[in-house]
């Protein structure tokens, strides 16, 4: 089975603190939206979220086996687990398409605010996932994600994020160039 990832679940490392997991497969999912948002159970920062819709998301599908997959459900609480068509799925990477395809979603959010902004460390650790694949799928994940202009909290000295994982130094430098370039 496959789970897609479209945040963290892109970094590498943020993944092996969840659980084990084969191959991640660069994609984009069409009929998701993904944005910044907050749940009611958010109380520090704003997660990313994704909702079904008109649009596309790009992210990988993780390889994960049957006992794998409550670790990722408990990480990813608050969310609903929902299944994806394969049809759906745009690569030109091979996978199972008989393999069931799941992705985290949330219908119901707020926007973020000063008080539960969104998260440099959070941040830096999705994009550094990104960059594991290429710069250019860094800019389609900025360019495919929606919620720029809420606040962003600096927080890179004193992470604030309890997954931060896999960012180096030159991720940030690298990082701030695509952030500065998409605005």
């Amino acid at each position: 089975m496959y789970i897609f990832g479209y945040g963290s679940l892109m970094n590498s490392e943020s993944r092996k603190r969840t659980g084990q997991t084969g191959t991640a497969i660069p994609v984009f999912a069409h009929g998701l939206v993904r944005h910044w948002g907050k749940l009611q159970h958010s109380t520090i920062m704003a997660p990313l979220i994704v909702s079904q819709g008109h649009g596309k998301v790009n992210g990988v599908l993780i390889e994960v086996d049957d006992n794998e997959l409550p670790s990722f459900d408990e990480r990813e609480s608050g969310y609903d687990r929902i299944q994806l068509l394969p049809e759906n799925i745009e690569t030109d990477h091979e996978f199972n398409h008989n393999a069931p395809i799941w992705v985290y979603v949330r219908e119901d959010h707020q926007p973020p605010c000063q008080l539960i902004p969104i998260m440099q460390s959070y941040v830096d650790t999705v994009i550094a996932g990104c960059l594991e694949i290429s710069e250019l799928f860094a800019e389609q994940f900025i360019q495919h994600t929606l919620g720029w202009h809420f606040p962003i909290e600096d927080d890179r000295l004193a992470p604030k994020y309890g997954n931060l994982a896999g960012v180096q130094s030159h991720h940030r430098v690298l990082i701030d160039e695509l952030l500065t370039k998409a605005s």
